[in-house]
């Protein structure tokens, strides 16, 4: 059995900082490459960033590039997400998933959440004005 945890979330004012750290248990951590999503009230789940399983290759979405920056520990089997610069629209529930080992490391997978076998709880983020 594969769980998740998220922690980090919090309150925090526009253009402030967050740090989110994700641990997994229950399986080899390195099997697996990591993404981060969010959830925003009333929208759909969207993809923020993901990261291979060795950290070389990492992917953004537009939104956050340049303010949000993944992360991992193999040591500590945790992945993070170092979120500066936020602005309102940030907030959201936020989530860290585990990428299926079977598939080819493309930015099709790391993007698409139906990819992921393994999901967190979330933790929630809030930017105030």
């Amino acid at each position: 059995q594969v769980q998740l945890m998220e922690s980090g979330g919090g309150v925090v004012r526009a253009g402030g900082s967050l740090s989110l750290s994700c641990a997994i248990s229950g399986r080899t951590f390195t099997t697996y490459a990591m993404g981060w999503f969010r959830q925003a009230p009333g929208k759909e789940r969207e993809f923020v960033a993901a990261i291979s399983w060795n950290g070389d290759t990492t992917h953004y979405a537009e939104s956050i590039k340049g303010r949000f920056t993944i992360s991992r520990d193999n040591a500590k089997n945790t992945v993070y997400l170092q979120m500066n610069s936020l602005k309102p629209e940030d907030t959201a529930v936020y989530y860290c998933a585990a990428l299926s080992p079977t598939l080819p490391l493309t930015v099709r997978t790391m993007t698409n959440e139906h990819e992921y076998l393994y999901w967190g709880q979330g933790t929630q983020v809030t930017v105030s004005s």
